[in-house]
């Protein structure tokens, strides 16, 4: 399995889908790795067997997921029934669970404020995530903050609006971005 990080070094802009027509858009888009962050645990390996058939690295959003409880069990229904790349979380439980079950771990974390920044630099230390992503993205001064602090790849998502936008997230230390904004997924095709 190639490592996360390279991924992210090749492949800097990342597809964020929220619906089924975030998703038909993607499938034919040269974007390799999407964040599925929509779905039930009736249509989740659905979603997910149509991007990896289409050939794009999966992450899921499990706080998203409906139905899904959020412990090892559902961590592991995931891993054995839809099968992805590796999951996105808030939770620290779930970042440890999915690093037992050796799922590439990313930690969302929202950056709302210095006490949030302070409390997610901790967790990202303690918990060491396979990567993180930074919201809201367009935080350059917050993104290199984090960088300091941590050695994980930084992914910035939200907010991201033009190709200066994502310029100065990966100027100031991210080393790619998220989004939903499917004007940015052709991106990557330049």
């Amino acid at each position: 399995m190639v490592k996360l990080e390279q991924l992210l070094i090749e492949n800097p802009v990342i597809a964020a889908i929220r619906n089924d027509q975030d998703l038909e858009k993607v499938i034919f888009s040269n974007v390799l790795i999407v964040f599925v962050l929509y779905g039930s645990i009736i249509n989740l390996k659905k979603i997910c067997e149509r991007l990896k058939k289409a050939g794009k690295i999966v992450f899921v959003h499990v706080d998203l997921i409906e139905g899904l409880k959020g412990d090892y069990t559902g961590l592991l229904f995931i891993k054995q029934c839809i099968e992805p790349y590796g999951i996105i979380t808030t939770r620290a439980t779930n970042i440890k669970n999915g690093k037992k079950l050796n799922l590439c771990v990313i930690q969302r974390i929202f950056a709302l404020d210095s006490l949030a920044l302070e409390t997610g630099i901790r967790n990202i230390q303690s918990i060491l995530p396979d990567a993180v992503e930074v919201l809201p993205g367009i935080a350059s001064k917050i993104i290199r903050s984090i960088g300091n602090a941590v050695r994980v790849p930084i992914i910035a998502g939200g907010l991201m609006e033009n190709k200066k936008d994502i310029m100065e997230a990966i100027g100031a230390g991210a080393m790619a971005i998220s989004s939903s904004k499917q004007e940015l997924w052709i991106l990557s095709e330049e």
